[in-house]
């Protein structure tokens, strides 16, 4: 395969990424640069939705609306999680800025590994007590 080939087929996997995802890629970088508004917007929205859903602040919230004004649950709700959401899109950009992306989430990844290891022991631990 001469060097002109492959650079075409880049370049088609490229076009595809484009079209189909609304990204624009670069795929010699193994990255996406730019995602459209909508994804971005989905993609943060269905994360947050999942992560949430279930959460102890949910059911907080639910006791919180049997007691009290709903309209006024809803707003502080959503004040208090945009507050926080803000805060962590803020720090995240800075961080990216110092650390690289990969960096970042495999210090993410160690961590998460470690809060597992903490609630697997100490939930041995609680067994072992009882």
């Amino acid at each position: 395969m001469s060097s002109d080939a492959g650079k075409e087929e880049m370049e088609e996997v490229q076009k595809t990424v484009e079209t189909k995802m609304g990204w624009k890629s670069d795929v010699e970088l193994g990255g996406v640069k730019k995602a459209s508004l909508r994804w971005v917007f989905m993609e943060a929205f269905t994360m947050t939705f999942l992560s949430e859903w279930g959460d102890r602040s949910q059911i907080a919230t639910v006791i919180l609306a049997a007691k009290h004004s709903v309209v006024g649950v809803v707003l502080g709700s959503v004040m208090g999680h945009a507050a926080c959401t803000l805060g962590a899109v803020i720090g995240g950009k800075l961080i990216a800025d110092w650390i690289s992306v990969r960096t970042v989430t495999l210090l993410g990844g160690v961590l998460f590994l470690a809060f597992a290891i903490s609630s697997f022991l100490g939930a041995l631990n609680e067994t072992q007590a009882s």
